[in-house]
């Protein structure tokens, strides 16, 4: 039988919990991180061109990935909630992961052929014809990246859940290692490999992800405390009432994410109807803000657990800790991690150009401009993504979907691409609707679990 978890006798106690389960999904998000973070600065050495071509197919990529990563993020309330009421909880978290496996992969499937149109989908958004080529042949390999890393995904999501957060850690340190070492071979020729350009980038994402899949897939089956449950056993056989329940949980969340996401890719498109500097400008920047928001998304996605754990417990008291400490570690690391974007946002961008070529000072300029602005919505996305995930301990998906459409959309294009195109302000326009849209967000997630226990989305506790 796995471990089951126990409730907190204080917010010192909870806090501790948290931490425990955080830091290494923290560092994990770090690693995924430096993985996208080593493709764009090999790219960025390449040309500028490269990076753009790369920056359109990736953000597509993107857009797919985490909206399949929501369906997986199902199973983690699903699971936690299962451990919290204790009885049956082995039974039914197999009966989770293994419905999971399958919407996942049914998922993955329909991705990949989305995948396969990428340039005609290029071309259809205006897009320039000779970058759309480009990103089209780069995708022609990214894309059978995309079920081998929603696999990934569910994998640590389950590990997760029972608390081995550890194992995605190293898994995920030496798939920076692994992707560090065939980016260098397979773009520039070296270490006996092929010179493939930037096609050479997206065949390591795709041979790393593989390579980490596998290593969750080994530590689940031979782990002592999972091994006994036979996850994998009778993968097969449907329980159509539980696929049901987490797709009923899980598309929401599909769509939130896809929400957010698609707005960072609609800035990229955005971005490229203006010119190809600020479309570099602009990738640079939100690496930059995206290796920032990776702590507060690793606490969020410790709080999703945590709240969990107190809701299949009915134990309200457990819940409310839970997502106080969350909101407070994240907010503290937004405000901390603005400042160093406020305060050195030359030095950061300066990164990810070889400043010896001359057209790297106009993306420089520019990027500088965006990651000023970029430093005030860490604050709000913190908050926004932490809002979401407490809510998600509580299985509430649906009316936080709804929250971000419009605060994503209506508000951060919406506005974004009026000052972009109206004003003076072109490429700063669009960040400055990207921040107002997240703040919005976050207004909602924090007033909507405000108001939990009135609107009877968590029990009052049991005794």
């Amino acid at each position: 039988m796995p471990t089951l978890p126990t409730a907190p006798r204080s917010t010192r106690e909870e806090a501790a919990a948290t931490f425990a389960l955080a830091w290494p999904l923290v560092l994990s998000n770090l690693a995924a991180n430096a993985i996208t973070t080593t493709d764009v600065l090999m790219l960025g050495r390449l040309s500028p061109e490269a990076l753009a071509a790369a920056a359109l197919s990736v953000n597509l990529y993107n857009l797919l990935l985490f909206t399949g990563v929501g369906l997986s993020v199902a199973i983690s309330p699903m699971i936690a909630a299962a451990l919290g009421r204790r009885k049956g909880a082995a039974r039914d978290s197999r009966r989770s992961f293994r419905m999971g496996l399958w919407l996942v992969s049914f998922y993955a499937l329909a991705g990949t052929a989305v995948l396969s149109l990428a340039e005609p989908l290029f071309l259809l958004l205006g897009q320039d014809p000779a970058l759309s080529r480009s990103a089209g042949d780069f995708m022609h390999i990214l894309q059978f990246a995309l079920w081998p890393t929603l696999l990934g995904f569910l994998m640590r999501n389950l590990l997760t859940a029972f608390n081995r957060a550890w194992v995605p850690l190293v898994v995920a340190l030496g798939g920076v290692a692994l992707n560090a070492f065939l980016n260098y071979g397979l773009i520039f020729g070296h270490f006996g490999l092929p010179a493939l350009g930037m096609q050479g980038s997206a065949l390591a994402t795709v041979i790393t992800n593989v390579a980490m899949l596998a290593l969750q897939v080994i530590a689940a089956v031979r782990l002592p405390r999972l091994r006994m449950m036979h996850l994998f056993g009778h993968w097969w056989r449907a329980d159509w009432s539980r696929f049901r329940e987490l797709a009923k949980l899980g598309i929401p969340i599909s769509l939130t994410w896809s929400f957010e996401v698609g707005v960072f890719s609609a800035a990229v498109y955005l971005m490229g109807l203006i010119d190809t500097t600020s479309v570099a400008a602009h990738v640079i920047a939100l690496q930059l803000a995206a290796l920032m928001f990776m702590v507060p998304l690793g606490l969020a996605q410790a709080a999703t657990v945590r709240v969990g754990y107190g809701h299949g417990a009915r134990d309200s008291q457990w819940v409310t800790r839970a997502g106080r400490v969350a909101i407070a570690f994240a907010l503290a690391f937004a405000l901390a991690s603005a400042a160093i974007m406020w305060l050195f946002p030359a030095p950061l961008a300066a990164l990810f150009l070889d400043m010896g070529k001359p057209e790297s000072a106009a993306v420089l300029a520019l990027a500088v401009q965006f990651l000023l602005i970029a430093a005030v919505f860490q604050i709000a996305d913190g908050a926004q993504v932490v809002g979401a995930s407490i809510l998600r301990g509580l299985h509430d998906t649906r009316v936080p979907m709804f929250y971000a459409a419009f605060g994503y959309w209506a508000v951060g294009i919406g506005v974004g691409a009026w000052l972009a195109f109206e004003t003076p302000l072109r490429g700063r326009g669009i960040w400055i609707g990207l921040a107002l849209g997240l703040a919005i967000v976050a207004v909602l997630m924090l007033w909507r679990w405000s108001r939990r226990e009135t609107l009877g989305l968590v029990s009052t506790r049991a005794h």
